[in-house]
Protein backbone atom coordinates (compact mmCIF):
# COMPACT_ATOMS: atom_id res chain seq x y z
CA UNK A 1 0.00 0.00 0.00
CA UNK A 2 1.73 3.61 -0.95
CA UNK A 3 1.37 6.33 1.60
CA UNK A 4 -1.17 8.88 1.36
CA UNK A 5 -0.08 12.60 0.81
CA UNK A 6 -1.42 15.56 2.27
CA UNK A 7 -0.47 18.79 1.44
CA UNK A 8 -2.30 22.27 2.32
CA UNK A 9 -1.74 25.41 0.22
CA UNK A 10 -2.33 28.49 2.81
CA UNK A 11 -1.99 30.75 0.65
CA UNK A 12 -4.54 28.98 -2.02
CA UNK A 13 -6.54 27.19 1.07
CA UNK A 14 -6.63 24.03 -0.71
CA UNK A 15 -5.95 20.60 0.98
CA UNK A 16 -4.91 18.59 -1.37
CA UNK A 17 -5.01 14.52 -0.69
CA UNK A 18 -3.16 11.79 -2.63
CA UNK A 19 -3.76 7.84 -3.12
CA UNK A 20 -1.04 7.59 -5.72
CA UNK A 21 1.73 9.80 -7.11
CA UNK A 22 0.40 13.47 -7.93
CA UNK A 23 2.67 12.88 -11.23
CA UNK A 24 0.21 10.70 -12.86
CA UNK A 25 -2.48 13.13 -12.94
CA UNK A 26 -4.58 13.28 -16.02
CA UNK A 27 -8.00 14.61 -15.37
CA UNK A 28 -9.21 17.00 -12.92
CA UNK A 29 -13.24 16.56 -12.24
CA UNK A 30 -15.20 19.76 -10.33
CA UNK A 31 -18.14 18.35 -7.86
CA UNK A 32 -20.50 20.87 -6.91
CA UNK A 33 -19.08 21.14 -3.33
CA UNK A 34 -15.85 22.80 -3.84
CA UNK A 35 -14.03 19.20 -4.30
CA UNK A 36 -11.91 18.22 -7.04
CA UNK A 37 -11.59 14.72 -7.81
CA UNK A 38 -8.07 13.55 -9.10
CA UNK A 39 -8.11 10.96 -11.93
CA UNK A 40 -5.35 9.36 -13.81
CA UNK A 41 -5.30 8.54 -17.57
CA UNK A 42 -7.70 5.45 -16.61
CA UNK A 43 -9.94 7.40 -14.97
CA UNK A 44 -9.76 6.08 -11.44
CA UNK A 45 -9.75 8.62 -8.41
CA UNK A 46 -5.83 9.00 -7.17
CA UNK A 47 -6.80 11.86 -5.27
CA UNK A 48 -8.82 14.78 -4.59
CA UNK A 49 -8.49 18.53 -3.79
CA UNK A 50 -10.89 20.37 -1.31
CA UNK A 51 -11.07 24.24 -2.35
CA UNK A 52 -11.20 27.30 0.33
CA UNK A 53 -10.39 24.74 2.81
CA UNK A 54 -10.45 27.17 5.86
CA UNK A 55 -12.99 30.07 7.23
CA UNK A 56 -10.79 32.83 6.70
CA UNK A 57 -10.78 33.38 10.05
CA UNK A 58 -8.99 30.01 10.80
CA UNK A 59 -6.68 30.68 8.18
CA UNK A 60 -5.49 33.83 9.46
CA UNK A 61 -4.93 32.10 13.29
CA UNK A 62 -3.55 29.04 11.66
CA UNK A 63 -0.01 27.95 12.87
CA UNK A 64 -0.35 23.77 12.62
CA UNK A 65 -2.90 22.09 10.48
CA UNK A 66 -3.60 18.90 12.44
CA UNK A 67 -4.07 15.55 10.88
CA UNK A 68 -5.69 12.65 13.06
CA UNK A 69 -5.22 9.23 11.69
CA UNK A 70 -7.70 5.82 12.66
CA UNK A 71 -7.37 2.84 11.09
CA UNK A 72 -10.82 0.58 11.01
CA UNK A 73 -11.24 -2.89 11.05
Amino acid sequence: MKPIKIFFDKAGNTLNVWFDDPAKESISEETSEEIVLVKDKAGKVIGFEVLNYLSSHDLKELKKLPVETEILA
